[in-house]
C-alpha cells in the first residue's frame, strides 16, 4: 500500500451492520499507510425504519461515541476525529437534530439514501429505477440534498451524485441543476466529499463525477476526502485517484474538520 498524505474522513465501523474487522484495525491502517489524520463517520441510528445492516441501533450510539474516543486515547500522536454520517430524513429532523446535539463531534456528513420511502442504493430495490422517469429521480435526489444542506445540521454532503450508483444516468442536461446545486452548498456553508467507494459500485467512478466537481469549485464549495471504508483493507483505498480527481477539477486545497471548525490545507502537489 502507498503511503498518502491525505486525510480519509469517512471511516465506518462494524458497529452499522455492514462493515467488519475491528474498529482498532482501521486505526493501525491508517498510520500504516502515514495519514495525517482519519476520521469515523458511522451511520447515525435510522429514525424512520428499523434496519440492523444499515445503520447502528439507538443502544449503540454512545458505546460508538465510546469506542472512538478510546481509540484518541490509546494514540495521543495520531488525530482520530469523531464524525457521523446522517441521513437526511425530512420527516424526522428534530430527532436527528436532537441526537447530533447529544455529542461533541468533528464534522457531521450528510446522506441521502431515500427518496421519500424508496432506499434507492439499496440493490433490493434497485428495479424501482426501471419504473420511474430518470431525470425525474435526479432532481428528486438533488432536491433533497439542498434540502439537507438547507438544514444547517451538515458539515459535509457525502458521495455527492450517489444516485448514479447503478449506472443510471439522465437522459437532459443536468447542468442547471448541478449549479443550483453548488450555489446552494455555497450559500449553506457545506463542504463535500470526493468519495472513493463509487469505484468500486456498478457505476465505477469516483463520487461525485469531473463535471459536477468542476461547478462546484467554480462556486468555490469546499471538498474532504473519504474512502468509505467498511473493512480496514479499504482506508484510504484509490486515494491517489481521489486526489488527480481533485487536481483535475482545478482545487488547490481541501478542508479538514476539528471541533465542526473548518480548517484549510493545500492539496499536495502531482
Amino acid at each position: 500500500m502507498d503511503m498518502h498524505p491525505l486525510p480519509d474522513f469517512h471511516i465506518h465501523t462494524p458497529l452499522c451492520g455492514h462493515a467488519g474487522g475491528e474498529i482498532e484495525e482501521y486505526v493501525l491502517a491508517a498510520r500504516e499507510l502515514g495519514l495525517p489524520e482519519m476520521g469515523f463517520a458511522d451511520h447515525l441510528p435510522l429514525f424512520h425504519i428499523e434496519d440492523p445492516t444499515l445503520a447502528m441501533s439507538h443502544d449503540d450510539l454512545p458505546l460508538y461515541v465510546r469506542q472512538v474516543e478510546e481509540l484518541q486515547q490509546k494514540y495521543p500522536d495520531f488525530p482520530i476525529r469523531l464524525g457521523i454520517e446522517a441521513d437526511y430524513i425530512s420527516t424526522h429532523m428534530d430527532d436527528i437534530a436532537r441526537a447530533l446535539a447529544s455529542y461533541e463531534f468533528d464534522y457531521i456528513y450528510g446522506s441521502v439514501h431515500f427518496i421519500e420511502s424508496w432506499g434507492f442504493d439499496q440493490a433490493r430495490f434497485k428495479f424501482e429505477f426501471d419504473r420511474r422517469d430518470i431525470d425525474d429521480v435526479y432532481e428528486s435526489y438533488f432536491g433533497l440534498v439542498m434540502d439537507a444542506a438547507r438544514t444547517g445540521l451538515y458539515d459535509i454532503m457525502t458521495h455527492l451524485d450517489v444516485v448514479k450508483k447503478y449506472g443510471h444516468r439522465p437522459v437532459q442536461d443536468m447542468t442547471g441543476l448541478y449549479r443550483e446545486v453548488a450555489r446552494t452548498l455555497k450559500k449553506s456553508n457545506v463542504a463535500i466529499e470526493l468519495n472513493a467507494s463509487g469505484l468500486h459500485k456498478p457505476v465505477g467512478e469516483i463520487y461525485p463525477s469531473l463535471e459536477i466537481l468542476r461547478i462546484m469549485n467554480e462556486y468555490g464549495v469546499p471538498i474532504t476526502f473519504g474512502s468509505d471504508a467498511h473493512k480496514p483493507s479499504q482506508v484510504a483505498r484509490d486515494f491517489d485517484r481521489l486526489h488527480r480527481h481533485a487536481r483535475g477539477a482545478g482545487y488547490t486545497d481541501y478542508v479538514t474538520f476539528r471541533g465542526r471548525e473548518r480548517i484549510p490545507r493545500p492539496l499536495p502537489a502531482e
